[in-house]
């Protein structure tokens, strides 16, 4: 394989912009599938979406791989779900592909998850280009699209064609660099038809491509230079600029089309080609085994030690299948690697180049390639390598669940098969916890939002012929303290035989919590000459974060706490590491309550798209949630509200929502943050929580 030509791609966007679609058409036009099929409307359903659930609710919940080759260029494709409750199939695939497609539709522009996956594309530092899709829908405007993502995204979009009529009437497109007219002719728009630009749009083609030109003038003292000169730019030095300033990550190039009406995905897959760097052209570190803090760079190339990552895993009826990014060296079927986080050798026994969920048996992949693997035993994220203790690759970013439902057999022979299915789903998505309720017993299943559990459930039922019955969903309350005591506590029992003593003098004070990332736990140690051994510190560290995961407000897991341990004393015989991890637990249940805490409360970023004509109910009803509208955007005849609303008075927001709008309106959430519970609702969680754990001793 010559690695100057490999692209691996994946393509990201909101709900039901058309990624399944345009996956489908590329497909199609590259060669791998001979005919088309769509996401909804009966025949077998997209090629990418090929679970049963996907077909039947026309939406993609899992990302699926597949190799296509365009004009001598292998491209590694990976199709990713648009619902956020599926967010980190986006983010472990992004964290292994070198360029991205970013596709909007030409109606809503920038939606709730473009900005989502906007997030993560930045996070692993991808380049892309954007592809404004459905133009051929009442209202597309392409122009206010490409605003929408210098504005909101913060991006240097920059449109490299203008469409040819739009609504019913789009044709085709205007290359701005050739200066002609694209159409596409067939059933299928297989043949692509180049002519003169039509003589109504020469003035606007010509006013576009100089703003293009003057853009990209920015990256390239040439160009700018022509343009002051007035003299004409080179095509190859625009070619040359653009990839340059797509992979250095200052542009994001803007093609159109419609996925639909099979209109301009051939020039999408040549700009694919173009602009979209290889995995030569992209720069990889991993961190040194031994010291996290110094980076190893790795080289793209299939001579080098073995380095890759496993990014993905599913089980099959045939076992588990790893989906592994080699960012260096050469694999072969059979051999052995070794998993730098668990130490153990394991053998690749089949390598396989995945189509959706088909497979194509290979002898061996080198550097640069997405491949997958089976015969290892591996969690997502894990790296190997040749050698042992070799290098770690920075791991993928897993956000953090917000809701919780209980799930019990409906008999009891099925236990086995559930606690099968929920150990299976754990391993294969990081952002789905399994737990049991110490109080309970039930077992409790935690995810990104309804959908997300809610396809976990049916797929329970499905793939494993278990009936389940769930419990109500239950918010992740937190507890947060939010003022500071000085503390001095002693742990004595002297009676008889060796004693315990330990004395422990300091403070605990609230962390600030409206940070991304905040932290939950901070010890700092400032006992100075010997007061207390130091062999015993740890251990008074443990006793205050054993606390941490039941607060005594309501039992909820307390965030946001720092410890500062400045004095005390011990005993010679009687002090132990255990006598000072009793004592730091007996310290943090005497003192928390004096702290004041709060319970905090997950409150979700939330988007709803309707008509106009149903804003004031909407809005209305928002403010009835507890909800703060932070903005409301009109496009067109619809209407596009951002708010923060509590995920407590989100439940079954998705049907009420339907029957406000007749139908028609949508919705998208995503945790934003943790905030104080208003104390009058407070005071209601923590009776009902208090009652429930009263009725379950």
């Amino acid at each position: 394989m010559d690695l100057k030509k490999l692209r691996n791609i994946g393509i990201s966007a909101h709900i039901d912009s058309g990624k399944t679609t345009l996956s489908e058409r590329i497909l199609f036009y590259s060669g791998r599938i001979h005919k088309i099929e769509e996401v909804r409307g009966g025949g077998d359903g997209a090629t990418m979406d090929h679970m049963e659930l996907e077909k039947e609710r026309g939406i993609t919940i899992t990302s699926a791989a597949t190799s296509v080759s365009w004009n001598g260029h292998p491209i590694n494709l990976i199709d990713t779900p648009g619902h956020v409750d599926f967010t980190v199939e986006v983010e472990r695939s992004l964290r292994v592909l070198d360029g991205a497609i970013l596709v909007l539709c030409s109606v809503g522009g920038v939606q709730a998850q473009s900005l989502t996956v906007d997030r993560q594309m930045k996070r692993y530092k991808v380049p892309r280009l954007a592809f404004i899709n459905k133009m051929d829908r009442t209202g597309a405007n392409p122009d206010s699209v490409i605003k929408q993502m210098r504005d909101k995204l913060g991006v240097d979009a920059i449109a490299f064609q203008i469409p040819i009529g739009k609504e019913d009437s789009f044709k085709g497109v205007v290359d701005l660099i050739e200066m002609e007219a694209i159409y596409y002719d067939g059933a299928q728009g297989e043949t692509v038809r180049k002519e003169a630009i039509p003589a109504d749009l020469q003035d606007k083609a010509e006013a576009a491509r100089h703003d293009m030109l003057e853009a990209l003038s920015n990256y390239s003292d040439e160009i700018m230079e022509l343009l002051l000169g007035e003299e004409e730019v080179p095509k190859a030095l625009i070619y040359k600029t653009t990839h340059d300033a797509v992979v250095g990550l200052q542009i994001t190039p803007v093609f159109m089309g419609t996925a639909f009406k099979n209109k301009g995905v051939q020039t999408l897959l040549d700009a694919i080609v173009r602009y979209l760097p290889s995995p030569l052209e992209v720069k990889y570190s991993a961190n040194s085994f031994d010291d996290s803090e110094k980076k190893i760079p790795l080289a793209c190339d299939p001579k080098a030690p073995f380095v890759g990552m496993a990014f993905k895993i599913v089980e099959d009826p045939y076992g588990q299948l790893t989906f592994m990014r080699i960012y260096q060296g050469t694999i072969e079927k059979g051999q052995p690697y070794v998993n730098q986080r668990t130490g153990k050798t394991e053998r690749f026994a089949r390598i396989v180049r995945m189509h959706s969920n088909k497979r194509e048996e290979i002898d061996n992949a080198a550097a640069g390639d997405i491949i997958a693997v089976t015969g290892i035993d591996c969690a997502s994220g894990d790296t190997y390598a040749k050698e042992r203790e070799f290098c770690s690759l920075e791991n993928i970013f897993v956000p953090i669940p917000v809701i919780k439902i209980s799930v019990a057999p409906k008999s009891r022979d099925d236990s086995d098969k559930l606690s099968k299915a929920l150990q299976r789903f754990r391993k294969e998505d990081p952002t789905f916890h399994v737990f049991t309720d110490p109080e309970t017993n039930e077992t409790i299943i935690a995810g990104m939002g309804e959908l997300h559990l809610d396809v976990y459930v049916e797929r329970i039922k499905r793939e494993y012929k278990v009936e389940v019955v769930t419990g109500p969903p239950k918010v992740s309350y937190r507890e947060s303290p939010t003022q500071k005591v000085e503390y001095n506590y002693k742990h004595k029992k002297q009676t008889g035989g060796s004693g315990q003593f330990a004395h422990i003098v300091g403070s605990m004070e609230p962390l600030p919590q409206d940070t991304e990332g905040a932290e939950n736990f901070v010890f700092d140690d400032k006992i100075s000459q010997g007061r207390i051994p130091k062999e015993y510190i740890p251990a008074v560290q443990r006793g205050f974060e054993d606390c941490m995961s039941k607060g005594p407000l309501a039992e909820f897991p307390v965030v946001g706490l720092k410890v500062t341990l400045s004095d005390g004393s011990y005993h010679d015989v009687d002090s132990s590491e255990m006598a000072f991890k009793i004592a730091a637990q007996g310290c943090f249940r005497e003192n928390f309550m004096k702290m004041k805490p709060t319970l905090l409360e997950p409150i979700m970023n939330v988007e709803v798209e309707i008509p106009e004509a149903f804003q004031g109910p909407v809005t209305g009803d928002i403010i009835v949630r507890r909800g703060m509208v932070n903005q409301t955007d009109m496009n067109g005849d619809t209407t596009v509200i951002s708010a923060e609303i509590p995920l407590a008075s989100m439940f079954g927001y998705a049907t009420e929502l339907r029957s406000m709008t007749q139908g028609q309106g949508t919705f998208s959430m995503e945790l934003g943050s943790y905030k104080p519970t208003p104390s009058h609702i407070q005071e209601e969680v923590v009776a009902e929580r208090r009652k429930e754990l009263e009725a379950n001793k």
